[in-house]
């Protein structure tokens, strides 16, 4: 059964208000409840106090800039993150990333594009019992993925993942020792086609690499093969 749009409710955060209604047109096209904030600290307050399914982000606001909101959003739950940054600007890609963005978008860009990018990112975050059943519980080594929780813990100790991290890694324990293709994974995790220059799903691995840490042998957990992509490796592997 589909959401009403008040169980789908969308939050805005950019000081242009003429991109904020017309994304809210858009948005409210789809089903979608929408709302907007237009200065960073309020955003961040609404971020973090309201029910939203999922917060679109500028990095550059008024009073407090949107790195800091999504710190704040971050400390408070894991309520997914697509954040708009200038185009060509790789910095801001990269640091938003880093803290925690399910996904980026650079402007100018096309209100369609990022209706696409949201129902992406919330199918990876759909709830449990819309998940394959043989995805429910997954145990490698030391890494036990509990998908009704959207939990992970790694030798019992919980790991905090975004959408995509948690997306990766179900996919890496399910081929462990094989390697997988950097486009399969775009298309998979991201729902979207692979381009040359865009670097996202790497820096999503690198994150999801840092936060799991090496092996209980000591050894690299996830490997990047070159030019294909990357392996997700046991410790019985030389």
């Amino acid at each position: 059964m589909d959401q009403s749009a008040e169980e789908r409710k969308i939050l805005v955060i950019d000081d242009d208000a003429e991109l904020c209604d017309l994304v809210g047109e858009y948005l409210q096209a789809e089903g979608f409840s929408v709302a907007c904030c237009q200065d960073g600290l309020d955003g961040a307050d609404k971020a973090v106090m309201g029910d939203y399914q999922l917060v679109v982000l500028d990095v550059m606001l008024p009073r407090l800039n949107g790195f800091d909101v999504l710190r704040k959003i971050r400390t408070a739950g894991r309520t997914p993150v697509i954040m708009l940054t200038a185009r060509g600007d790789d910095i801001d890609r990269i640091v938003g990333l880093e803290l925690g963005a399910d996904d980026y978008l650079p402007k100018p860009f096309n209100p369609r594009e990022l209706v696409a990018r949201i129902h992406a990112v919330l199918r990876r975050s759909r709830p449990a019992e819309e998940i394959s059943p043989k995805r429910q519980r997954l145990v490698h080594e030391d890494i036990v993925v509990d998908a009704a929780a959207r939990s992970v813990k790694q030798a019992g100790n919980p790991v905090e993942l975004t959408s995509v991290e948690f997306e990766l890694l179900v996919i890496f324990l399910g081929q462990v020792g094989v390697a997988i293709d950097r486009e399969d994974l775009v298309r998979q995790v991201l729902g979207r086609s692979f381009t040359p220059y865009d670097r996202s799903i790497d820096m999503h691995v690198s994150n999801l690499r840092r936060k799991l840490g090496p092996r209980p042998d000591g050894g690299e957990r996830i490997k990047s093969i070159r030019g294909v992509g990357y392996m997700y490796t046991s410790s019985s592997e030389s």
